[in-house]
């Protein structure tokens, strides 16, 4: 009865008000007598007035600025994928992303289209947010940098860093002495020239750099510390040295720079002294998330924005400003993730591709179109190179590096990415640098980047040791070894407690590695060890429990999927275990299975569709990164849904074809053996019993232990699988369970689906 009543009040309140709307409607078009109201034209319509409207509606500022971040972001997103995918940072692929959108290539080719979608007269709005996101981005390469670390391992690190800014410096002004009279601007003054074109020579980008390191899982090695630390002193000093340059262009000489770099300093001074013992004892005070309210927020980011304020109006930059209150900011590692979790993805996803379109628009690779301009190209490309790793490299030998270590951090201070782009971009408005000369630099630092990891991989393999390799695959004989990947750190403990059921009795010719990746985006170099002793908690106290040495492995990386699959088929590991994704499984199981879930498309499967590559792993209803690890490992896979596991006591293997046997008994037998597991075999289809060869396997082990029951075919019901502490089932009989969509499969147990690696 209360529904009807709700019904009848709401459809009333509607409909009296709704009358009452039109009445007053009525009563106001007799107002209008007297007015000089626009009409419709005459001769036109309804559907010509709509269309007009749209068109108008199209062209709106906003309407516009909202199309081209529409682009932007898709565009940078896909060529940031394909640049992961070929082992290379995602920044690189942005970066070409601007690049292609401007005239180098699609201005060029779709001239019409690129007039529509970025029109002169709106890049004013675009390059104004992307300074916003340079800001931001600022902000946060500030706060990246551990002053830590520089006051207690900056001993060698400053020597180094300090070298490999002063010597392609002066390269780069000799450089600049060449290229004077025909690439600088009429009005630019040498010294101007000069010395940004020293700056463009010397930088090393400290944010690309710090995830390399990361990524390759050098973060915790002698050489990571030197690098990371090099390259944190390294962004300091050259930021500060950029401060001056700006001054002194703007000036137009040293002498008139004098009072801004004095102002410069003053404010350096204010910052570090006043403002940041005020921030830290803020920070001591709101150190968790619940504390830090929107008024807490607020004091920093008006710190920011002051701070750039104050270094633009002095003249050495916004970005300055903002670098510098990144670095004051409290040094407590929970306290800066929490400021930059809630800046990072705005600046970096939504802001910052802003900033590498205009860059790409500024980038006119058509201006160099005579063979001599790319000599000249290959020359700054070569001075670059030349100047940054070599002088790092022979540097880091001087104070008592090995070779290999010397070489590997020449490459990696040579890697300019985003801050090389800033600083370029800076000499652009400021007009120092010409077209020409701008867009030869932009190659320069899109080359010096993408050669980083192709040069280490060089290094690594020039300098690699094959007699280590031969010891360690003499200590891998007769050793069962499973590799656990897990995503969250709750379910490692399942997944350990898996691992130990199958290898239990023999742990001195086993071996279990809980390996956890996480996405570089998402971890700082500062706060690796914080993130990996948290991580690996759980897991670490269940092997106490189990009584079970374990070794652990560490990492960041922008392709986790690819990862895991290298780890895996390089290691010699016998069996890989790993949790199913949680896009799949979060509510109803049967729901999930059935496909009534709605999943982000993947590039990588959408393109595997169009050619026509699609394999039968597809079927199976993984999440996707659970597909790619099942079809690129050539190692054994063990997917593992966790229903609240606990035990291996009582197993439920259900079998459907012989050549399931033949894939699970040697599971079977490791159950048994280790953990003295009860087996059941279920026939589901009742067509095992009549396979003689596959009976006499089964009645083999059930005369050497009673642990093993076979059932004929049988009604599943609830209660009989509630019984069960696992399903073990083969990849093949999972597939026929999905497919043919069985009623039970939403009340399953905790279930182990096994790929052989044969698959």
């Amino acid at each position: 009865m209360k529904k009807f009543r709700n019904g009848i009040f709401y459809i009333g309140i509607i409909g009296v008000f709704s009358i009452l709307m039109y009445w007053i409607i009525l009563l106001g078009i007799k107002l209008e007598s007297g007015r000089n109201i626009n009409t419709p034209q005459s001769g036109k319509s309804q559907w010509g007035e709509f269309t007009s409207s749209l068109l108008d509606n199209l062209q709106h500022p906003l309407a516009l600025l909202l199309a081209q971040i529409v682009t932007i972001i898709f565009v940078a997103r896909i060529f940031g994928w394909v640049c992961i995918k070929i082992r290379q940072p995602a920044v690189i692929g942005e970066m070409i992303a601007g690049i292609v959108m401007g005239p180098s290539l699609i201005g060029m080719y779709f001239p019409e289209f690129s007039k529509i979608l970025f029109p002169l007269e709106s890049l004013g709005n675009l390059q104004f947010l992307s300074q916003i996101g340079l800001i931001l981005f600022m902000y946060i390469v500030g706060m990246e940098i551990d002053m830590k670390i520089l006051r207690n391992k900056a001993h060698d690190a400053v020597v180094i860093s300090h070298a490999s800014i002063i010597i392609p410096f002066v390269l780069g002004m000799g450089l600049a002495y060449f290229l004077y009279n025909e690439f600088a601007p009429l009005n630019v003054q040498f010294i101007s020239f000069g010395l940004f074109t020293g700056i463009a020579m010397s930088i090393t980008a400290f944010p690309v750099l710090a995830r390399i390191v990361q990524e390759r899982g050098i973060h915790k090695t002698r050489l990571g510390t030197v690098v990371i630390t090099c390259a944190a002193a390294d962004d300091i000093t050259a930021w500060c040295i950029l401060a001056v340059v700006i001054a002194i262009v703007k000036a137009g000489s040293f002498a008139s720079a004098i009072y801004t770099v004095v102002l410069a300093l003053i404010y350096v001074v204010l910052m570090l002294n006043i403002i940041r013992p005020f921030l830290k004892r803020i920070g001591d005070l709101y150190i968790t998330k619940e504390k830090l309210g929107k008024p807490i927020v607020a004091i920093f980011f008006l710190t920011l924005i002051l701070s750039s304020y104050l270094t633009e109006i002095i003249g050495i930059h916004a970005l300055f400003g903002a670098f510098i209150a990144g670095v004051i900011m409290p040094e407590n590692i929970r306290f800066r993730n929490l400021f930059i979790e809630k800046v990072e993805d705005v600046a970096l996803v939504l802001l910052l591709p802003l900033f590498f379109v205009i860059t790409g628009l500024r980038t006119q690779i058509g201006l160099l179109n005579e063979p001599y301009l790319w000599k000249i190209a290959g020359l700054i490309f070569l001075v670059a190179v030349l100047g940054k790793f070599l002088s790092s490299a022979l540097a880091a030998k001087f104070v008592g590096q090995t070779w290999k270590d010397s070489l590997s951090i020449g490459a990696l201070m040579n890697t300019r990415g985003l801050t090389e782009l800033v600083a370029l971009n800076i000499g652009y408005d400021l007009g120092v640098l010409s077209p020409e000369l701008f867009s030869m630099m932009v190659i320069m630092a899109l080359a010096t980047t993408f050669m980083t990891g192709p040069a280490l991989d060089l290094i690594n393999c020039f300098f690699k040791s094959g007699q280590l390799e031969i010891k360690n695959k003499t200590q891998l004989i007769n050793k069962y070894r499973i590799l656990l990947s897990f995503n969250k750190p709750e379910s490692a403990k399942a997944l350990l407690i898996l691992a130990d059921s199958l290898t239990h009795k023999r742990q001195a010719n086993s071996e279990i590695t809980a390996m956890h990746f996480l996405p570089t985006d998402e971890l700082h170099h500062y706060d690796t060890e914080v993130y990996e002793t948290e991580s690996f908690k759980d897991v670490i106290e269940q092997s106490r429990i189990l009584r079970r040495n374990i070794t652990t492995m560490f990492k960041a990386s922008s392709d986790i999927d690819n990862e895991i699959v290298n780890v895996a088929n390089k290691s010699n590991h016998d069996l890989l275990l790993i949790g199913e994704g949680q896009s799949i499984y979060e509510g109803s199981l049967l729901g999930k299975i059935l496909g009534f879930t709605t999943r982000i498309i993947n590039p990588e499967k959408f393109i595997n569709t169009v050619t026509g590559k699609e394999n039968k792993i597809d079927s199976l209803h993984f999440d996707e990164g659970t597909r790619e690890i099942v079809s690129k490992s050539k190692i054994s896979v063990g997917v593992f849904i966790d229903k609240n596991f606990t035990d291996t006591s009582l197993i439920l293997f259900p079998i459907f074809d012989t050549k399931d046997w033949e894939q699970i008994v040697i599971y079977i037998q490791k159950f048994i053996y280790n953990s003295n597991a009860k087996i059941v075999v279920l026939d589901v289809q009742g067509q095992i019993m009549d396979d003689s060869p596959t009976m006499e396997k089964i009645h083999a082990i059930q005369q050497s232990t009673s642990n093993l029951t076979f059932r004929k075919k049988q009604t599943v019901e609830k209660d009989f699988l509630l019984q069960h502490s696992l399903m073990l089932i083969s990849v093949e009989g999972w597939r026929y369970l999905i497919n043919n969509k069985f009623p039970w499969l939403s009340d399953i147990p905790s279930t182990l689906i096994v790929a052989d690696e044969k698959k």
